[in-house]
């Protein structure tokens, strides 16, 4: 007799890049899809979303930007990076809160995500997500700067020419746009959001464990 299949559960993950919370989150939810790969298949596409589509180009200081829109002291702020942190680290994602001191408009950024949703793979597109999160909070890069976006594209062997060109266009400006209102108005005003089989919200960078069990439950619900 064999074995059963997994089961294929298709899950959008909403997030932006400038977003700790949602580096924390994806890291959970890899490791947790990995965890039940005998019972579930994952197929995991990136959504766009904007902490801060206003950001201007030169980008903001990260403390004055979370203090003005948290209305927090420095010393609570200080603590929470810090959790942040320990959080990442336990999941082997390095947050370097010292080079992270700007933070950035993350439209381009977006806009490629979605190149690869399109043009390229869903492997594809998870390597830039992830080399996209490196970039800004491991080695603090300002992710908005053309140069470093066609870097970290270069660096993954993917088609820098093209995505060149996109940069230097409107190219998907539209289609990210039409998702992020798409999200929007479906009550998403917080990320990340991982929702799965266009039905089930999981809300927040839930621990592995939570991640684990729901990723079980719904794929029995199939």
């Amino acid at each position: 007799m064999s074995a059963a299949q997994p089961v294929k559960l298709k899950i959008d993950f909403v997030s932006d890049i400038a977003c700790p919370w949602c580096a924390i989150g994806l890291h959970a939810l890899e490791q947790a899809a990995d965890n039940v790969k005998d019972q579930v298949q994952v197929d995991l596409h990136f959504q766009p979303f904007e902490l801060n589509s206003d950001m201007v180009p030169e980008g903001e200081d990260v403390i004055e930007h979370l203090q003005r829109k948290y209305g927090a002291p420095a010393d609570q702020l200080a603590k929470t990076q810090d959790a942040i942190a320990e959080r990442g680290a336990a999941l082997g994602f390095q947050f370097n809160m010292g080079k992270r001191t700007r933070i950035y408009n993350t439209f381009d950024a977006h806009r490629l995500l979605h190149w690869m949703d399109e043009e390229g793979s869903s492997e594809q597109q998870r390597a830039l997500k992830h080399a996209l999160f490196t970039a800004y909070f491991t080695d603090g890069q300002n992710t908005s700067d053309h140069a470093v976006l066609l870097a970290v594209v270069h660096k993954l062997g993917l088609d820098e020419a093209r995505a060149k060109a996109i940069l230097e266009s409107d190219e998907y400006a539209e289609a990210v746009r039409e998702r992020e209102a798409f999200y929007h108005q479906h009550g998403i005003n917080s990320v990340p959001a991982v929702i799965v089989n266009d039905r089930h919200l999981i809300q927040g960078g839930q621990p592995v464990e939570v991640f684990e069990e729901a990723l079980k439950k719904l794929a029995q619900e199939v």
